[in-house]
Order: C-alpha cells, then structure tokens, then sequence
C-alpha cells in the first residue's frame, strides 16, 4: 500500500462506524440529512464526519494536543473536546469532574485549573461560530449521560468482552462493534488470501 494510502483503512473503519453508512436506530429524515450534509461540504469538514478530531486538555503548558481515537484518550485527569461535525463536545475525566464539583476553579490559587477548565469551552466557541449548519455543543463528564457521544466514537480497543486488560486504560466501552486492530487483522488477512 502507498504511503498516501497508509491511513485509509482507518477512514474506512470509522466511516461504517458512523451515521452516514448506519441506518440502524437513526430515522431516515437523519441519515438523509447526515449524507447530504457530507456531499456538500468540502474534504476537511467530510473527514472531520468520518473521523472526529479529538484533542486533549492537560495542566501541561502549550496548545491541546491531538488525542487518538480511542478508549485509551479518557484519562480521568484530563479533559477532551470532541469535534465530530454535527456534534462538538467537552468530556471532563473523573478527577477533573471532581475538582470542579469541589469549586477549585473558584478559588484564586487554583487559577491554572480555572484556566484549564475554560481552553476547551473557547475552542467549542470558536468551532460553533464558524460552523454551518450549527453543531449541538455538549458538555459533559466521565459516566455522565451524555458522555455517549465520545464514548460510542472511539476506538473500542477495551470493551466488555476484553476485559479492558490494556496499558494506560482509561475507561471501558460497552459495544459489541470490534476495535481497530481486529479490522485491520481482518483486512490485511482478506488481502493476503485473494
């Protein structure tokens, strides 16, 4: 495979994973929007439908990072926003939660903390105002209810039939849709038996 090509089948797995291909629990007024939206807009905001930016929000000094897509990314000591075009974002791991619940922002020797906590709700801003159509902006946390539309977007690299036995596990998906590494297995063992 070129190297042009080396993160295709990447794009291929997250776009069968989306509402653009699935039609199962989506009414069909959606997923026409969904792919009409996709057809008219340009290659960066198409690949941003595929494959959602996420970027990570840490106390380390510097812009956020990319963050991969994948289970691993939901740290409890970090916060994430999620931009998947139609839906933008703003995870907060369970330690950051809980400071925040405590009221450490408020408190002036915590400033860096206030700081952390406001970096990703003006970057939302920011993707809102140049957006159309406009994306439903999200804020949430780590086992809260809205915290789906991060968790059925990554990677399910730990799920509940893996037991989640992986380095630097974040959190658990619960899903039935196989993670990156088994697709790509299956792909490169489709290609070699042809």
């Amino acid at each position: 495979l070129a190297s042009q090509f080396s993160i295709f089948p990447q794009f291929v797995y997250h776009l069968r994973r989306r509402g653009l291909l699935q039609t199962f629990n989506a009414s069909p007024d959606e997923t026409a929007y969904y792919r009409s939206v996709l057809l008219r807009e340009g290659v960066m905001n198409s690949l941003v439908m595929i494959q959602p930016a996420l970027l990570e929000y840490t106390f380390e000094e510097g812009p956020p990072k990319p963050a991969l897509l994948d289970v691993a990314a939901l740290k409890p000591d970090i916060i994430l926003l999620l931009d998947s075009f139609f839906h933008v974002v703003v995870w907060k791991g369970e330690t950051i939660q809980a400071w925040a619940d405590a009221g450490y922002q408020d408190q002036e020797e915590y400033h860096s903390f206030r700081d952390l906590l406001a970096a990703p709700a003006e970057d939302a801003k920011a993707i809102l105002a140049e957006r159309f159509p406009v994306p439903k902006f999200i804020q949430t946390n780590a086992g809260g209810s809205q915290a789906r539309f991060v968790t059925n977007k990554v990677n399910p690299s730990a799920t509940h039939n893996s037991g989640g036995a992986f380095a630097g596990a974040g959190a658990m998906v619960i899903t039935d849709d196989v993670p990156l590494k088994v697709f790509m297995e299956h792909l490169i063992k489709l290609a070699v038996s042809s």
